[in-house]
């Protein structure tokens, strides 16, 4: 599992300094009905709006 977690999110309630991520856990879901193979292919469901 990744030790750290980068996003350059900054309008992101879990966005901390140096791009950190503080959410407790990251969910992510594919926002196609096929396969993603570019990250344009997913969502993050962890973003929360600050």
């Amino acid at each position: 599992m990744a030790k750290d977690v980068l996003c350059e999110v900054n309008s992101c309630r879990h966005w901390a300094n140096e791009n950190q991520c503080t959410a407790s856990s990251i969910y992510i879901v594919n926002n196609s009905d096929k396969d993603a193979h570019k990250s344009a292919e997913t969502d993050c469901k962890t973003f929360e709006e600050k």
